[in-house]
């Protein structure tokens, strides 16, 4: 690995001029996109700094267009579960894009890599690809709705389900990144017919559904859209007894947790089976793509078989599907057991470096994923997550940058570790780590 900190510019270079191109670039970006950016969290404002234009990337590094290298933890916030620019990926794409980037008509690899889906994952009998996990998520729901004849679904305070209407309402990631309690646009109806608990409340949970009769109770069975906050003991077991009482479906939203924590997703790890499952990130190996899936009765209500409708033109996409099956068919269990150990060491280095600085933290992970609170106590909710030192995050983010890491610039979102950050990258970015605690500690 190279160096951690950045190399920005020459001998001789100075702060106003090392980010020249970053910031020409981000002027240009303003004047045809709205905030500079085509998704909010990317304008780093939450830690107070212009966005990284990227250049290029290998490995577990970025580099952007003023030649400063990053190791990078967003990893395009969690498809690049191999690292970037993998060679049997590329390899991959390459071939497809070769024989021809679409069709909009069916084709043997998307089969191919459905069938390894249903293979992996728990209580998937038939899946519906689609081009983004929100476009799966909302169609998700729209089958339970089908389903049930109900309108109303539950959810849960801070879990972010893509930026579909009703699943706006008081959602985590880029929302509470931005403090926008929901979103402009989103009608009285849409809202209305969502509920919303604190995640973790069983009693809540037990209340609502004896208030409402729900389509869905939809959930991340391991939230990481406000930061890391798994579920406590029993809760998911909670979740599938309600719905269950509730004649409601149960939606796990694994768009994160899916092939990334185990090839089961947390279906595998908790034993609790969904009725649908949101998958999406890894599926696509690093190119546009998500699906949804459950029990063969429920995906036979989706057109052409039945009446509920949901298309898309790119849904299949051949270079997607030859990225999500090149991606998913090199996790195996030596690939967990790899991730596991690395994401572990981590989470003990930044826990070793906060220590030794007396600072106030709080390190959840899972494999291949993490978050750091700057809190005594890790939250279990949105709101405890919410009450967390959101200024020193920023200010220790910034520190990162300065020293060559790219960490999400969002408490609210997780790490992303992949099998590309071998130990000398983990040992280099908790000496990182531990020199921003130093910093912010004194300052």
């Amino acid at each position: 690995m190279t160096d951690a900190r950045p190399h920005n510019g020459g001998p001789g270079s100075t702060s106003s001029d090392r980010n020249a191109n970053s910031r020409a670039l981000f002027s240009r970006a303003r004047r045809v996109m709205p905030g500079g950016v085509n998704s909010p969290v990317r304008a780093m404002r939450s830690i107070d700094r212009e966005p990284l234009f990227i250049e290029r990337a290998s490995g577990s590094t970025i580099v952007d267009v003023d030649g400063a290298e990053f190791v990078d933890y967003v990893c395009s916030w969690g498809p690049l579960i191999l690292g970037h620019a993998q060679s049997d990926v590329i390899d991959a794409v390459t071939r497809a894009a070769a024989a021809g980037s679409t069709y909009g008509a069916p084709t043997a690899i998307e089969v191919e890599l459905a069938e390894a889906i249903v293979e992996r994952v728990p209580g998937l009998e038939m899946i519906r690809m689609t081009s983004s996990g929100t476009e799966a998520a909302m169609s998700a729901v729209r089958l339970a709705r089908a389903a049930t004849g109900r309108d109303k679904i539950l959810k849960f305070a801070g879990a972010y389900h893509g930026h579909s209407d009703s699943l706006l309402v008081d959602a985590g990631s880029g929302l509470a990144t931005l403090a926008v309690p929901g979103s402009p646009g989103v009608t009285r109806g849409a809202s209305e017919d969502t509920i919303v608990i604190a995640w973790n409340d069983g009693q809540a949970l037990a209340a609502a559904c004896r208030q409402h009769e729900f389509a869905a109770i939809i959930a991340e069975p391991l939230p990481a859209n406000m930061g890391l906050v798994p579920p406590e003991r029993e809760f998911l077991k909670q979740l599938r007894q309600q719905a269950d009482d509730n004649g409601a479906l149960l939606i796990f939203d694994e768009v994160i947790s899916g092939f990334r924590v185990a090839p089961g997703g947390m279906q595998e790890l908790s034993g609790v089976e969904a009725d649908l499952v949101v998958l999406g990130k890894i599926v696509g190996g690093g190119l546009p793509a998500a699906a949804y899936g459950g029990r063969r009765s429920l995906l036979e209500l989706i057109a052409p078989e039945g009446d509920v409708y949901q298309a898309g033109t790119l849904s299949g996409n051949p270079l997607a599907m030859a990225a999500g099956l090149a991606t998913i068919s090199q996790l195996d269990a030596d690939a967990y057991a790899q991730l596991a150990s690395t994401t572990q060491r981590l989470d003990d280095g930044l826990r070793a470096a906060a220590s030794a600085t007396d600072t106030a933290l709080s390190v959840v992970s899972e494999c291949g994923l993490l978050t750091v609170f700057f809190a005594d106590r890790p939250p279990s909710n949105y709101e405890q997550a919410k009450a967390c030192d959101l200024d020193a995050h920023a200010a220790w983010c910034r520190g990162l940058l300065d020293r060559g890491i790219y960490a999400p610039p969002s408490q609210f979102e997780a790490w992303f570790p992949s099998l590309a950050h071998d130990e000398p990258t983990i040992d280099a970015t908790i000496a990182a780590a531990a020199d921003a605690f130093t910093e912010i500690a004194t300052r």
